[in-house]
């Protein structure tokens, strides 16, 4: 594995990417060379009020080689319009970077079923419907001699540990790991790769959060304490062609480099031949071989107490 080579001549999307980690990307996938779609309708966190002069003005900003792309591609055609856009600009695409997201939380007893639509839409099926447009190009790409694609979700810890209120999202992202996995299975042949991120950085989702106890607002205050540019250089890094890694993931935490576990039998246990799968027989086997290697319900702000290292 070698160091992160050079992106000139790489075409990339990269979704949400006029604000928070989104930018940081964008900005660094630049910084090496990469020519870069910016596609993000300017929205707020909850999803509302778009503003397309959010995107257009990070494009200007750094000029050569960035378009800003600013339709809701949560509208059927928004996503194959996007990569069209990318190749009508640069001529392919290589890298494609799923971060956008919204938040609309709430306890599953108060949750509406609109808010919960429009999170999985944004979180989950623009991903899905970006990567089902940009992929046929990928593989056609490879298979006529160019470098293969490279594929990188943005997903949360809350998909993992799950999160007081956060039923859609971290739904959404559960199935964005799920996604990527997928993917990355599908896309082997053409050697395109495909991983996830779960960041832990200062961003518009971070700031949003309203402590309700003393755990939740210090895991708040050390998140604000995180500059997303950690999560950018990795993202950066599996956007290259300096490694072959697909159907990871990986957690950035200030300068702490995460590899999660993904799901897998952690216990075993074997009903005698003949037993009756009754409630005492099933009682007896899940306390006497299951228990100790059973998940408790704490969130992400219980696992990551601990100081950041910026």
């Amino acid at each position: 594995m070698s160091i992160v080579q050079s992106l000139s001549g790489r075409v990339a999307i990269v979704t949400g990417g006029a604000r928070g980690i989104g930018l940081s990307i964008v900005e660094e996938l630049h910084r090496h060379g990469a020519s870069v779609v910016i596609a993000d309708s300017g929205v707020s966190i909850a999803g509302a009020d778009p503003d397309p002069s959010v995107a257009a003005a990070i494009a200007a900003k750094l000029g050569a080689n960035t378009v800003a792309f600013c339709e809701d591609l949560t509208i059927a055609g928004a996503a194959e319009r996007t990569v069209q856009s990318a190749v009508k600009a640069f001529g392919a695409i290589d890298i494609v970077i799923n971060n956008a997201a919204i938040l609309r939380d709430s306890f599953i007893f108060r949750a509406s079923r609109e808010n919960w639509d429009q999170v999985i839409a944004t979180n989950l099926s623009v991903p899905f419907a970006l990567l089902a447009a940009a992929t046929p190009l990928m593989r056609e790409q490879q298979k006529n001699g160019r470098a293969p694609g490279r594929i990188v979700n943005i997903v949360s810890s809350a998909g993992l540990f799950g999160n007081f209120g956060q039923a859609a999202y971290a739904s959404a992202k559960a199935g964005l790991v799920g996604l990527t996995r997928v993917v990355a299975m599908d896309m082997s042949r053409s050697r395109v790769t495909c991983n996830a991120i779960a960041p832990f950085a200062a961003t518009r989702v971070t700031e949003s959060i309203q402590p309700a106890n003393d755990a939740q607002s210090a895991y708040k205050q050390r998140a604000l304490q995180i500059p997303a540019h950690y999560v950018a250089r990795l993202a950066t890094f599996l956007s290259s062609n300096a490694h072959d890694l697909t159907g990871q993931l990986f957690g950035v935490r200030g300068r702490e480099l995460l590899l999660f576990s993904q799901p897998r039998p952690v216990a075993r246990t074997l009903m005698s031949a003949g037993a009756d799968w009754d409630e005492a027989a099933l009682a007896r086997a899940i306390d006497g071989e299951l228990t100790a290697g059973m998940t408790d319900l704490s969130t992400d702000l219980e696992f990551f107490n601990t100081e950041p290292i910026v």
